[in-house]
């Protein structure tokens, strides 16, 4: 039975994760956060919006932050970009890397389908916010944890 959020991905899968974020962010100013909650109570957008906020992702310098938000008991997930990278990405870019993002659930392989939306994401922010010498790593690379 699962315990925590914090549960639902071994050891080595949370760091397969934090790997893709470190690899993507490689390139680009962007950044890129992943936050896994056991549950979500009611819109997981809204959710999705009090975690972009309360992890601060709304605070880089260019606006170019993106949360992934997974909620694994009711199986709930979001994807908030903030303004900087919404301005440049194509209007349908979120809801199709959510189409691809959720086949890969649905076989169960949720360490794939984030990984590979880290991925996807990190290369629109390095078309868009290309990796600069003077570029500092905003926020922590590591997935964040709701409570049970």
């Amino acid at each position: 039975m699962l315990k925590s959020a914090k549960d639902f991905f071994s050891r080595e899968q949370r760091e397969d994760i934090k790997q893709a974020i470190m690899n993507a962010e490689l390139d680009t100013s962007g950044e890129i956060r992943v936050h896994i909650d056991s549950v979500c109570q009611g819109d997981v957008m809204e959710k999705a919006l009090k975690v972009f906020k309360k992890l601060k992702i709304h605070e880089t310098e260019l606006r170019n932050g993106v949360l992934l938000y997974l909620a694994v008991k009711n199986r709930k997930f979001a994807i908030i970009g903030d303004e900087g990278i919404n301005k440049v990405v194509p209007d349908d870019f979120w809801e199709q890397l959510k189409v691809d993002m959720l086949n890969a659930f649905r076989e169960g392989n949720f360490t794939d389908g984030l990984v590979d939306g880290i991925t996807q994401t990190g290369m629109h922010l390095k078309k868009h916010f290309p990796y600069q010498t003077d570029d500092v790593n905003e926020l922590p690379d590591e997935i964040s944890f709701g409570s049970k």
